[in-house]
C-alpha cells in the first residue's frame, strides 16, 4: 500500500513538471548576466525601454503573477512602502506581469504606486529572463531581480509564498 501511494506521487510529480514544460528548456538570466534588452507599455500606455535606464540608474525587476491578488497585492504595497528606501538608493523599481496596460493602471490607481509596471500580456520578457511557472504550471512565477547600475544582474531572490521578502532582500543587496 505504502509502496502504491509512492509510485503514485512520482508519477504526479513527473506530469506536472512535464505539464509545465519547465524541462529546463530556458537557461534564464543569473547572477552576473547582463539585463536583457526589452521594450514595453508602462501603466499609462507609454513604451518603456530598459536601454533608457541600463549603464545609467540601478534596478529592482520584479515579475508577480496578477494583480490585484492578495500576494501581489501586498508585494506592490511593500515595494510602494519601501519606495522612498529604493530611491534615495537611486534606484528603479519595474513591476512586469501578464496583465495589460488597463488592469496596471486600475491597480497603480487603486493602491497609489509610485514606480513603472510593464504589460508583458505575451509573457515574451518573463521567458527571457526565463521565469518560469509553479511546478503546475498554472501560476506564473514570483522572481525579483536585483541590477546594478551598469546593467549587471547582481542578485535574484525567486520565492512564490514570500511575496513581501522580494522587497526585504533587494533592499538588503542594495545597502550592502
Amino acid at each position: 500500500m505504502k509502496r502504491n501511494k509512492f509510485l503514485i506521487l512520482a508519477v504526479l510529480l513527473l506530469v506536472a513538471v512535464f505539464l509545465t514544460g519547465n524541462m529546463d528548456k530556458e537557461k534564464g538570466i543569473e547572477v552576473g548576466d547582463k539585463v536583457p534588452v526589452f521594450s514595453l507599455q508602462d501603466q499609462n500606455g507609454e513604451l518603456f525601454s530598459i536601454e533608457n535606464y541600463r549603464g545609467k540608474k540601478a534596478m529592482v525587476i520584479y515579475f508577480y503573477p496578477k494583480d490585484d491578488t492578495p500576494g501581489c497585492t501586498k508585494e506592490a504595497c511593500r515595494f510602494r512602502d519601501s519606495y522612498e528606501d529604493f530611491k534615495s538608493l537611486n534606484v528603479k523599481i519595474i513591476g512586469i506581469s501578464a496583465d495589460d496596460v488597463k488592469s496596471h493602471q486600475g491597480f497603480s490607481e487603486k493602491y497609489n504606486l509610485p514606480f513603472t509596471l510593464l504589460a508583458d500580456t505575451q509573457n515574451e520578457v518573463r521567458k527571457l529572463f526565463g521565469v518560469k511557472k509553479n511546478i503546475f504550471g498554472l501560476i506564473p512565477g514570483r522572481v525579483t531581480y536585483v541590477i546594478d547600475k551598469n546593467g549587471t544582474v547582481i542578485h535574484i531572490y525567486d520565492n512564490m509564498l514570500k511575496a513581501e521578502n522580494h522587497i526585504d532582500e533587494a533592499l538588503k543587496i542594495l545597502l550592502n
